[in-house]
């Protein structure tokens, strides 16, 4: 009777991880289920395993700066002998290369294994590496000839890559159908067409401040060259989207479409993110003077430098076309806020930081060639570098002669051939082949060898021939061609070192600039509403008093400095003035 009751009054019941159990003799016990440890954030590292990371780590510290270091001294020597005709990329490559040799051998040898430290993270070069390179591009573009081209650079930059990538990726997705090369799947071929079609600024430039052509011209190649870096990694970024959706059932315009959406959400929204940035930055720093704690002023530009960049990324858009545009806006508004001593700290920082990021990713990319395993497949280079010389062609000359119509300076046929050689790869591909998913490994392997040689095929060949084609293209007038036959200099560390020469370094009152600007009658477009409302509403304008007070300031800074530099031991005045 009373097994009843109890059964029918308290039956067996388990709630929320108590086991309840009646017996009849009404005694109640209770068996309390914990819960699972949940698994830590970061993963744990004691005793061995994290003395032996601490050191493998600190040996790949040591080995970057070790590397970074000679090669400073190798790009001094290049200064200090006059050795202008040698682009420092290809002597930084070369010296990367023979440094790689010598570690095979002491490997070989047994004497030390430094392969984890000479391998390249991609992962690295996307969130240390480049985006100093892509800022200081930006910050130090001259905006006056880019504003007044923004239509032409962008021809160039966004059609004439999208070209290139096409006519590269339908050029190996084709011939490997035709089963002359290697099969691509379409993705993988679009992927492989877009981050080789990203050319390097440094090498182009050289060129075409060796050959002192047209100012305009040379902004046309430089600015298409700064903007197809960020739209190279957009498009690979679109061909990588793709990838990892399954696109098996849908047709090819559907594929098309999404593509280009996103291709167009990646770059007008970074874009935006980028020009919003910049444009925050020059009212805070418009509206909160700092001019007077530089190095609170500093911090607050290093900061607004490399927010644009993690905000884009951790919304899933493209951190280098948001900081591109960032360093361009802030460099065109924000900097006109700063004191003189920021500002030229902030442009000499920014020069010292992008020459030692482009210095190591040239060095490690000599180096990758006895770094990383290899699968080589002549057929498939010899048709990628035939395609990517084609498809820089069909990128070039077309839009060339559609410029035309429409520009007053023409390009002639020459400064086209220029152009098309001097369509250099660089770093961007390399560290993007890196950083491409494919699967099987085979294929990685060979997409990431074949743009190895690629780069090094433009730097060193197409690089190493620059002066010769100089000589051979007689584009210069007889004042230029006397003058370069003793000054032609492809050194970017000699001519970007001087800061003074900064077209930052010029300030308006706001009597002077209404007379330069706001009067003129030849201002049109976004020039004039640049001048008319953009200018006066983000930047700080300067009374005779403000710029009175700032001389002074760098005076005194200057004389203080000067005083306080110590001589040597065997330091003398003699010595002093023969260093000046």
């Amino acid at each position: 009777m009373w097994e009843k009751m109890a059964e029918e009054e308290f039956p067996n019941t388990t709630h929320e991880g108590f086991n309840v159990t009646l017996h009849t003799t009404l005694v109640v016990t209770t068996k309390l289920v914990l819960p699972t440890p949940a698994k830590p954030i970061l993963p744990v590292q004691t005793g061995e395993q994290a003395q032996q990371e601490e050191q493998s780590s600190g040996m790949t510290i040591f080995f970057s700066l070790l590397v970074l270091a000679i090669c400073i001294i190798l790009v001094h020597l290049l200064i200090r002998y006059r050795l202008h005709f040698l682009p420092e990329s290809v002597a930084v490559v070369s010296l990367g290369i023979l440094m790689g040799a010598v570690i095979k051998i002491i490997e070989f040898k047994k004497l030390a294994n430094w392969k984890e430290e000479e391998m390249f993270r991609p992962n690295m070069f996307f969130l240390l590496l480049l985006p100093p390179i892509i800022f200081e591009s930006g910050y130090s573009l001259h905006k006056g000839n880019f504003f007044q081209n923004i239509g032409s650079i962008t021809l160039f930059a966004v059609f004439g890559t999208a070209i290139s990538a096409f006519v590269v990726g339908g050029g190996i997705y084709f011939l490997g159908q035709a089963d002359v090369i290697s099969k691509l799947n379409m993705t993988d071929s679009f992927a492989f067409g877009s981050l080789i079609s990203a050319v390097d600024p440094v090498a182009t430039i050289a060129i075409f401040n060796a050959l002192h052509v047209d100012p305009v011209l040379n902004m046309l190649v430089f600015g298409e060259s700064i903007l197809n870096d960020a739209v190279s990694i957009v498009l690979t970024n679109t061909a990588e989207g793709l990838t990892r959706k399954n696109m098996s059932d849908v047709s090819g315009w559907q594929t098309f479409l999404q593509a280009l959406g996103y291709f167009l959400k990646m770059f007008f929204g970074s874009a935006a993110l980028g020009t919003l940035t910049g444009l925050i930055s020059a009212l805070v720093l418009k509206h909160i003077d700092l001019r007077k704690t530089p190095s609170l002023e500093f911090g607050m530009m290093i900061i607004f430098a490399y927010l644009p960049y993690g905000l884009a990324e951790g919304i899933s858009l493209s951190g280098i076309m948001a900081i591109l545009f960032s360093g361009i806006v802030m460099s065109h508004y924000t900097h006109h806020n700063l004191s003189p001593v920021t500002q030229i700290l902030m442009q000499q920082t920014l020069r010292t930081v992008a020459f030692l990021c482009e210095t190591c990713v040239f060095a490690f990319l000599g180096l990758s060639i006895f770094s990383f395993p290899h699968k080589f497949e002549i057929s498939f280079v010899i048709w990628c570098i035939v395609l990517v010389l084609f498809g820089r062609a069909v990128n070039i000359f077309p839009l060339s002669y559609l410029l035309n119509f429409f520009r007053d300076h023409k390009i002639t046929p020459k400064m086209m051939f220029i152009m098309w050689f001097s369509g250099l790869r660089g770093a961007i591909p390399y560290a993007l082949s890196l950083h491409l998913d494919l699967e099987p490994m085979e294929k990685r392997q060979l997409i990431g060898t074949t743009t190895i040689i690629i780069v090094l095929f433009t730097i060193l060949l197409l690089g190493g021939s620059t002066m010769p084609l100089i000589r051979l293209v007689d584009i210069e007038d007889a004042k230029a061609r006397r003058r370069s036959k003793k000054d032609v200099n492809l050194s970017k560390t000699e001519k970007m070192g001087n800061t003074i020469e900064s077209e930052h370094l010029s300030e308006l009152t706001e009597e002077e600039y209404e007379a330069h600007y706001i009067r003129r009658q030849d201002l049109k477009g976004f020039v004039w509403l640049d001048a008319k409302y953009l200018n006066p509403f983000f930047t700080r304008r300067l009374t005779q008093e403000d710029l009175h007070h700032g001389r002074i300031q760098m005076k005194t800074l200057t004389n203080k400095w000067y005083e306080e530099v110590r001589q040597g031991p065997s330091g003398s005045e003699d010595d002093e003035q023969e260093l000046l």
